[in-house]
């Protein structure tokens, strides 16, 4: 199985939040860990807007950045091609998803449709969770 984490998944991995652990779980038995080009710079931002609010937590969200560097090594990334971003818009649309979520959809769509490997794709917002329900695509949690 290929897990296809969304950011608010791999964010999961990255620091202490409910539901690292299961991240952690599923992580350790899938085959490959994927995610799209844009997870990167949603990631730092995310990181960053942590920090802005809870200056303490700089030393663990200073790990958590060099986690993802050596991490983004290993990931299979989806690249944003104009087919994938226009998939993206008919996704946006159609299931009224957020431009960036709505990326990240296509993206897991996308790799399902190239692969024999099975994607299970780990997302922690539910109108996202939905919408890859009904594209069949395999969910977490």
């Amino acid at each position: 199985m290929i897990l296809y984490c969304d950011t608010s998944a791999l964010i999961k991995l990255l620091i202490l939040e409910p539901q690292s652990d299961l991240m952690q779980a599923v992580c350790s038995r899938a085959e490959a860990i994927a995610v799209g080009r844009i997870t990167w710079s949603e990631a730092m931002a995310g990181l960053a807007r942590r920090q802005r609010e809870d200056p303490a937590s700089g030393d663990d969200l200073d790990q958590a950045r060099q986690h993802l560097t050596l991490a983004w090594q290993s990931f299979t990334i989806v690249e944003v091609s104009q087919k994938l971003v226009e998939t993206a818009g008919r996704f946006a649309d159609a299931f009224s998803l957020r431009a960036s979520d709505s990326v990240q959809l296509a993206a897991a769509h996308e790799l399902q449709a190239i692969t024999d490997v099975p994607v299970t794709f780990a997302c922690f917002d539910r109108r996202l969770y939905q919408a890859a329900q009904l594209l069949q695509l395999a969910v977490l949690p």
